[in-house]
């Protein structure tokens, strides 16, 4: 018996092994609801407030489960507000398949009711974008799209109209079997003998990690206690190469923490393991720089890369490190570690630190989380302040995973990829870490955790304010404006919408509010009252920013010109940016 397009989409996807599908029904999506309805004890359908919502989620549960998930978009609006979300997958490599539904294809051109142009509109977001315009196109182009997700690490996408995907496939292409496991490449034996000639004449060796390192953190870490190399990381490296690691020397970045940034700038040669990290002015430019990824678009886009080397950091390790003869000098990892040992013990200022009285601080806050997560718990972190108190609060285990809008920095991912995460993956403890201005804009998904009894934790940072962007403005010299916002009691919302919600105003009531939280067997809220002053610096401060600093700090006290108060802060600029 054929079966129709929306039938066959549907049998794919489950041969894809897609557990999950995330969207909201709609009338051109209504042949593949049904085809999901005749198949709900083989793939679920989670119905979300928002596509865009439904978009993270789905990178969520594909990179926490290591499985495609699926999400739908009906025609017009529905379609497009998949757009940031899809973004996000994309960028953070997350096997994601995408079915945009289509107007009527007889009306397609004619400017009718919903039309929208799906496939110049996806056409940046995704690894593939096809238009199944007739049923004699299945299999194929799902096909190509589902092993474009899979293989290249993105977003694959199917366009269908609506009434296509209703019609019967008479006479269906020969159909592949979809492929769902990645190549492993490495590189030619002649550039592992260049590489492991660099390395055997370099005096001071630092390793920098990211996602790539992912599969290879027992690789990395052998390395690193071969050559006696202080290893740093991007953020996406952090769940990876932290944990455990005697030679963990904390991040780099706008984020950063630690003694990466001085292992980067002091060392002869970097070691680039994996990573794609994006701010080239944190990277150096004298030492001889290797670079080691599987996608080779990404070699030396970033840095001044002297040699690079296409591979899966796993495989070029197990071939490159044999190579290497064992260092017993420790005298720039011993110095590195000592610098990385103060800069932690200066992060701890404020985590005992009850304030100033105009709210909790938010390192407390996220070391008391921290303290009281499961040793194998998800967090996923809102981009702005609440990535700065995740990158630097939240102690890595081996079982623990980070997720944030890594590439994309996208605001309201924490609780969409919350939902996602538990969903892919049950049997894990799931931690959002949500900035009030992320959690609102998507704040309609707390009511899916509700509907559903999808069980996640959601710790609101509430500090009445777009805190990064605020700190943004200030270091460059302005005087905040349009950063405020007014909330209510979310504790108060969460409680209306049916889960377990509380507000923590005092510091002696935080980590017992989070065991509740935590104890608690459904969704559970807590609503943190943070001190919107709470603002942390890069590892490596310029001049310039703390004289922009200054300067719109003297702009909230004193307003009006600040050229004469300039002059009186600049013979203490110094002791500012030593506070700073």
């Amino acid at each position: 018996m054929s079966k129709t397009v929306a039938e066959l989409l549907v049998a794919q996807m489950i041969e894809a092994g897609i557990k999950s599908i995330y969207g909201i029904v709609g009338d051109s999506a209504n042949p593949i609801v049904d085809a999901l309805h005749q198949h709900q004890d083989e793939i679920t359908f989670i119905h979300v407030r928002n596509e865009e919502a439904g978009a993270f989620a789905a990178g969520a549960d594909a990179q926490i489960s290591g499985r495609p998930t699926a999400v739908l978009g009906s025609s017009g609006p529905g379609s497009v507000h998949l757009l940031n979300g899809l973004y996000d997958c994309q960028r953070n490599g997350a096997p994601v398949f995408a079915i945009a539904t289509h107007i009527p294809s007889l009306e397609i051109g004619t400017g009718y009711f919903q039309e929208t142009a799906p496939a110049q509109i996806f056409a940046d977001c995704c690894k593939y974008v096809g238009t199944i315009s007739t049923p004699k196109q299945m299999p194929r182009i799902s096909e190509l799209a589902l092993q474009a997700a899979i293989l290249e690490r993105g977003v694959g996408m199917v366009i269908v109209p609506g009434d296509v995907a209703a019609l019967k496939v008479d006479d269906e292409l020969v159909q592949r079997p979809i492929i769902t496991q990645r190549p492993l490449i490495r590189p030619a034996d002649v550039d592992l003998d260049q590489a492991a000639s660099l390395i055997s004449d370099a005096k001071r060796i630092a390793i920098f990690g990211g996602e790539g390192t992912r599969a290879a953190r027992a690789e990395v870490l052998e390395l690193a206690t071969k050559l006696n190399a202080p290893v740093g990381f991007a953020y996406r490296g952090k769940d990876v190469l932290e944990a455990d690691n005697p030679n963990c020397v904390g991040m780099s970045g706008l984020l950063g923490w630690g003694g990466a940034a001085e292992a980067i700038a002091k060392c002869d040669l970097l070691l680039m393991l994996g990573t794609d990290f994006p701010y080239h002015v944190f990277l150096p430019s004298d030492p001889t720089i290797i670079q080691v990824d599987d996608n080779p678009a990404h070699l030396g886009r970033r840095a001044s890369v002297n040699l690079g080397l296409t591979g899966d950091v796993g495989e070029t390790l197990r071939a490159l490190t044999p190579r290497l003869p064992e260092r017993s000098d420790r005298s720039f990892l011993d110095t590195i570690l000592g610098h990385h040992h103060k800069s932690v013990e200066k992060l701890q200022t404020y985590v005992e630190h009850v304030g100033s009285g105009e709210g909790l601080r938010p390192e407390m806050v996220a070391t008391a989380i921290s303290d009281l997560a499961e040793d194998d718990a998800v967090f996923s972190i809102d981009t702005g302040m609440c990535n700065v108190w995740g990158a630097r609060y939240l102690k890595m285990t081996q079982g623990r995973r980070l997720l944030a809008s890594f590439g994309h920095g996208s605001m309201a991912n924490a609780m969409p990829q919350a939902i996602g995460a538990k969903i892919g993956s049950p049997e894990r403890q799931v931690i959002a870490l949500c900035g009030d201005g992320g959690f609102t804009m998507l704040m309609g998904e707390l009511l899916t955790a509700a509907a559903l009894d999808i069980p996640v934790k959601l710790m609101i940072f509430n500090n009445s304010t777009l805190g990064m962007v605020r700190a943004e403005m200030m270091v460059v010299g302005y005087k905040p404006w349009g950063t405020d916002v007014k909330n209510p009691d979310f504790g108060a919302l969460a409680t209306a919408a049916g889960i377990h919600g509380e507000r923590v105003e005092t510091a002696a009531d935080i980590r017992p509010a989070i065991t509740r939280a935590f104890d608690h067997p459904g969704p559970a809220l807590i609503d943190f009252v943070t001190d919107p002053r709470a603002l942390s610096m890069p590892p490596e401060t310029t001049f310039e920013e703390v004289k922009g600093f200054a300067l719109s700090t003297s702009k909230l006290l004193f307003g009006g010109d600040t050229a004469e108060v300039w002059e009186q802060l600049k013979s203490n600029i110094r002791n500012v940016g030593q506070v700073l």
